[in-house]
């Protein structure tokens, strides 16, 4: 059997057995006679049976042509919805957008744009995946992702880097002792730890600034969110590093929070894409509503918490596609 059925056939055999014709078939599919006969026994050559029983009064389908009949009204049907979602495509009317942020982002300031873009383009998905700073640049230059949003600590070369918002860390500590207005990393490293999973961005990044002191952190327990950490901390079970907004956001009399001296504490964090990531109207949709300003009625939880003296930085305008200016920090 040759399977190289042409569905304008499939569609000439519709076409005949509902009309019990191949005269009334053929014009119902503007054929001339001749042609559609031809068609009907060339489709009975491809599939090796007899599909219809002909007549001088008309055509009637066969067992096989009954059956085929039945098949072919699911086939296009199932090309009929085929050519609908690759239509909406081509229009820019349906897609996914691969959207890497780091740990703060994926837990401050992203979840009210990201439900808000949703809720406005219901026929664009997004695949969301927390990745560090680092890592997400890499997926992004390989080609995997098309948006990341990136702490400025990473190289942005080759890339187009906007500014979007101010994050600052900070050390959350159990209330008690000698208060203190800052501290300093080294100095949280003679206590133990309690942090996000080791394979987050936000855990890989403290990792990272801490060898550079020659230490490792000593984790007493990791926990998937920041209302955990901070209940632990005031347990007594040890000292956290996390966004200020989080901070502020779970901070009881038990708690305390302590600036850290460290210039990386205060970063801004950037929506990175390449060059021609907008061209794809998806893409371009999501980082037009992730830099549109958000509504008095959903203030960023990010942006409120930071403090004085940073700006935020949420303009449109991106940055030329060279290194970040703080690259030296890495």
């Amino acid at each position: 059997m040759d399977y190289r059925v042409d569905p304008f056939d499939l569609q000439l055999f519709e076409a005949v057995v509902a009309s019990g014709s191949i005269t009334a078939g053929a014009e119902a599919m503007s054929l001339s006679l001749a042609a559609a006969s031809a068609r009907m026994k060339a489709l009975e050559h491809r599939v090796g049976v007899r599909l219809l029983e002909r007549s001088k009064s008309g055509a009637v389908a066969t067992d096989a042509g009954r059956a085929l009949s039945r098949q072919a009204h699911r086939v296009l049907a199932e090309l009929d919805s085929l050519h609908v979602a690759m239509s909406a495509f081509g229009h820019g009317l349906r897609g996914t957008v691969r959207l890497l942020c780091n740990t703060v982002a994926m837990v401050e300031a992203l979840p009210p744009r990201l439900g808000r873009f949703l809720a406005t383009h219901p026929d664009i998905d997004v695949e969301l995946q927390e990745m560090s700073s680092d890592a997400s640049l890499q997926a992004l230059r390989g080609g995997v992702a098309d948006v990341a949003i990136v702490a400025d600590h990473v190289d942005t070369g080759g890339l187009t880097a906007r500014p979007w918002l101010e994050d600052e860390l900070v050390a959350l500590l159990p209330a008690g002792g000698r208060p203190r207005a800052s501290v300093r990393l080294v100095e949280l490293l003679d206590q133990p730890f309690v942090g996000l999973g080791a394979e987050s961005g936000l855990g890989r990044f403290i990792q990272m600034q801490a060898a550079r002191s020659g230490r490792v952190p000593h984790h007493r327990v990791r926990v998937s969110g920041f209302e955990a950490v901070a209940r632990l901390v005031e347990a007594g079970a040890g000292v956290a590093v996390m966004p200020r907004g989080a901070a502020s956001r779970w901070l009881t009399p038990g708690l305390r929070i302590a600036r850290l001296q460290e210039p990386w504490a205060r970063r801004t964090l950037l929506i990175c894409h390449s060059a021609q990531a907008p061209s794809l109207p998806g893409v371009r949709a999501l980082i037009e509503a992730l830099v549109e300003p958000m509504a008095p009625s959903m203030p960023s939880t990010l942006s409120s918490a930071v403090s004085s003296s940073a700006s935020t930085s949420s303009g449109p305008a991106s940055t030329s596609a060279g290194p970040s200016r703080r690259a030296s920090r890495r």
